[in-house]
Parts: C-alpha cells; structure tokens; sequence
C-alpha cells in the first residue's frame, strides 16, 4: 500500500550547509560554487532517477530561463543572503507511491514542483531517487528544493511567506508557519491522490495521523536505510530491538486497555438487561394492583413490591450510570496514551533523523575535502 511521507526542513548556513552542494549531491551534478571557489561533483552519484528545474507559470511568461541553469540557481541563491547562519534553500522529501511507473513518477513530482513554485513565487529543483540497495525496496522518493526567495529577471527577489517568521506573519494577516506547512502537507496527498486514481490505482495516501483518520492501530516507526538493511540481511541491531521491545509493550498495554473496555460493556448490557427484566415485572405488579383496586375502592394503599421495585429499578439505573462513567473514564485514559505513544514516536524519528543528517553533512565534508569513498 502507498504510504504518507513530507517532511520540510531549511538548507542553513548555520548547520555547514550550502544550496550549491545540496543540489549537486540530489541531483547527481556538478556545481562550481563561485563564492568559495569549491567544486562539488557528485556525478558518479548512483540511484538517481530523474532531475529537474521547475519555474513559477510566470516566469515562462517573462521568458525568465536563467534559473534553469543549475549552478546559477543555486549560486544566485547564495549571493542572495548576506547572513552567516542564513537560510539558502528550502527541502522537500516525500514518499512516492510505488505502485506508479517510473514515468508516472515524474509526471508526479513535476506537478507538485510546479504547485509549490506558483504557490510561492519560488524556482524548484527537484530529484527522483531509487530505493537504497540495502534499504525498502518500496523506498521511490524524491528530494524537492527551493528557492527562500521569490525568482525574478534578473535574480531572486524578496523571502517567500514560508520563510517569515510568526511575527511578520501575522502582520500580513497570516498564520503560523506550521499552518502553512499542514497546507502543504494536505497538498501533497491530494495531489498524489489524483494521481494515482487518474491512473486507476485504488491505493490513497492521508496526510492525518492515524487517530485522525480513526484507525486503531499503532504508526510504525520509521528505522532508517542502514538499520532496514540491517534487518533485511538477519542482522538485529539496537535500534530494531528497541523499536521492537516498544512495540510489543504498546500492544500489551492496547490489549489490556480492549480487556477492561469489554468487560465493562458486558457489566453495562447485563445491567440494562437488568432494568429491563426489573420495569416489566413491575409493570405486570402495577397492573395486577390496579385490577384489585378496580375491585376494593377501599382498599389499603399500593403494596410493597411497587415501593420495593422502584427502589430497586433506581438502584440499577444508578448502577448503570456509573457502569457507563466507568466506561467513558477508560475510554478517555486511552487518548493521552495514544498521544504519549505518537510523541516518543516523533521524538525517536526526530533522532533517527538527527543521526541520518549528521551522517550525510560528514560524507559531504568529506567529499568536499576530496576523501571520497
């Protein structure tokens, strides 16, 4: 089945990071950066699909081409900010369904690429990569960069929205920028799902947590490219042992939380079965009761089993009502639960990350400083 992936982060100075060798190693080129006088060639670079430079609708319009060239972008990019830990580019990666062919990939990521570039006024560099040799064979995905600027004639203009912060934001009348990023977010399964219903594949992806969609099951946690492959070989590492052991504990945990709501709804029916059996006797009682007093108007008042019964018919309901609190409290105890569990699965995906971007700024430094492997 298809599944959901987005994720946004800057390309910053402040992290050792340029928009020159960011785009070279996705891309698989090579890029001169004019303002260091570095070189970063990655042509060598295996598993990349597909490249390509998508400009704003009106920038076709003016005839602006400049930016289709790969080492202007990215070193106009770098011209453009003056700051040390400024941001010179913004990435995109996303999951692509591995159901669509090749080229049905392409048509993707180009559609997307051209939505982000109209929405932002911005130049888009994007790369198709094949799945890791060692990692999911599933693993299609692309790496999407763009400009923090808007694109012009004659080079790149004023910050894009996305890159404002909150304050100016809500100057303009916008929102958060984590408002805009759950736009794109929800964008990019929407178009992916056109896509894949144009081409009659009944797979869907949904940019909601699972809670949202209402599915009761617990997301998995991502392992990274050297861990799957790790596990593909029969090799078990520490991260998969970990993530196991929690995923276990989680199913435990879910299936004596199911126990506990089962017997309390058991205990809920056999107490309205309760009532119900209890209100027909009494019915019947008041009924017998009324007959004799249509015989003796005289007759002594109501017998005991009416007082008797409606005390017991009040001592069921209210034991239902707690039955039913009892019921809801549990019911309720199982969200933060599931919130707490969906958070230390961030937090293990945030280091998981962490670590895969460390590993990839000290492959680069290192190719940058000629040891390449």
């Amino acid at each position: 089945m298809a599944i959901y992936h987005l994720s946004t982060k800057p390309v910053s100075r402040g992290a050792g990071r340029s928009a020159t060798a960011a785009s070279a190693y996705r891309a698989a080129d090579k890029v001169h950066d004019l303002s260091t006088d570095q070189v970063f060639d990655y042509t060598r670079k295996r598993g990349v699909e597909h490249a390509e430079i998508v400009l704003p609708t009106a920038a076709a319009k003016q005839d602006i081409n400049w930016a289709r060239d790969r080492q202007a972008l990215w070193n106009a990019a770098e011209a453009a900010e003056k700051r040390k830990d400024a941001r010179v580019a913004r990435e995109y990666e996303v999951a692509l369904p591995h159901e669509l062919t090749r080229a049905q990939r392409v048509e993707l990521v180009r559609s997307f690429a051209g939505e982000l570039a109209n929405r932002y006024g911005v130049a888009v560099d994007f790369a198709i990569h094949r799945p890791h040799r060692e990692g999911d064979e599933r693993n299609h995905h692309a790496h999407i960069l763009t400009t923090t600027r808007e694109l012009t004639a004659t080079g790149l203009g004023a910050k894009t929205s996305i890159e404002w912060s909150d304050q100016d934001r809500f100057k303009k009348g916008l929102g958060p920028a984590k408002q805009e990023v759950k736009a794109v977010r929800e964008r990019w399964a929407e178009v992916a799902n056109e896509h894949l219903r144009e081409h009659g594949i009944a797979a869907r992806i949904d940019h909601r947590t699972l809670e949202a969609q209402g599915i009761d099951r617990v997301p998995t946690t991502h392992l990274g490219v050297a861990v799957w492959g790790m596990e593909r070989r029969g090799i078990e590492s520490e991260v998969g042992a970990r993530v196991r052991e929690q995923q276990r504990a989680e199913a435990q945990q879910r299936l004596e939380r199911a126990a506990e709501m089962g017997r309390l709804e058991r205990e809920g029916r056999e107490v309205t079965k309760s009532i119900l059996d209890l209100s027909a006797d009494i019915s019947v009682a008041l009924k017998e009761r009324d007959r004799g007093l249509a015989r003796e108007p005289e007759a002594s008042p109501a017998p005991a089993i009416e007082r008797e019964g409606l005390s017991a018919t009040e001592r069921l309901r209210v034991q239902a009502e707690q039955v039913a609190e009892r019921l809801a409290a549990e019911r309720a105890k199982t969200l933060p639960a599931r919130q707490e569990a969906e958070r230390q699965r961030e937090l293990e995906l945030k280091r998981q990350l962490e670590l895969e971007k460390q590993r990839q700024l000290e492959l680069e430094r290192g190719k940058d400083l000629g040891l390449e492997r």
